[in-house]
């Protein structure tokens, strides 16, 4: 929500967040999701954004493996799935503008993952974060302070005719692999020119 308002300030235009269908079932979360121009993460949903409607969307490539990650596997980002986002943009005849944050790693970080407890409740994963240690049950919503840091990156344009029912899988999983790159490759210069998690 944080970065669909900046996007929303910066360019004075709505930007809709795509997220797993799993935000919408959870209590309080999945209405602040809603009223905050959340959407499941489907293609359909996604197309009829940036196509019918022109509008703009916000997508996490990596998934629920993003946000999974344990501490020491911070920064280093999980494969994009299978390029969905691209395959999206290809056929709404959109660029994807890759945006690279550092800063959200630290706020709530996960010492570990607890497989059986996820297995047992559906969900795709359970953590154990270090802010529940601190703050006991309230460390499941309560974040440390962190500096969170963006950089947008160039867009990137597919040179693909729109509209199409199929595109390339392998050009697809490339261009897919291509903007994961770019990002990951920001994320390490901003970390190397980073001070302090706390001020930047």
């Amino acid at each position: 929500p944080v970065i669909m308002h900046g996007i929303e300030k910066e360019l004075d235009r709505p930007c809709y967040g795509l997220a797993d269908n799993l935000f919408r079932t959870l209590p309080v979360i999945g209405t602040l999701w809603n009223r905050l121009g959340g959407l499941p993460a489907h293609p359909d949903n996604a197309y009829r954004l940036l196509h019918d409607q022109g509008q703009l969307v916000l997508v996490f490539p990596e998934g629920a493996k993003g946000p999974a990650k344990t501490f020491d596997e911070r920064y280093q980002l999980r494969r994009f799935g299978r390029g969905g986002f691209v395959e999206i943009a290809m056929r709404a005849g959109v660029p994807v503008v890759p945006i690279a944050v550092v800063g959200a790693e630290e706020s709530m970080p996960t010492l570990v993952r607890i497989p059986s407890l996820a297995r047992a409740l559906g969900l795709p994963y359970v953590p154990l974060t270090a802010n529940m240690l601190v703050a006991g049950p309230l460390g499941a919503v309560a974040y440390f302070p962190a500096k969170f840091k963006l950089k947008v990156l160039d867009p990137v344009y597919f040179d693909v005719p729109p509209g199409q029912e199929r595109y390339s899988r392998s050009r697809i999983m490339d261009e897919s692999e291509a903007i994961r790159d770019r990002i990951q490759a920001a994320l390490y210069e901003m970390l190397r020119s980073r001070r302090s998690v706390w001020f930047g």
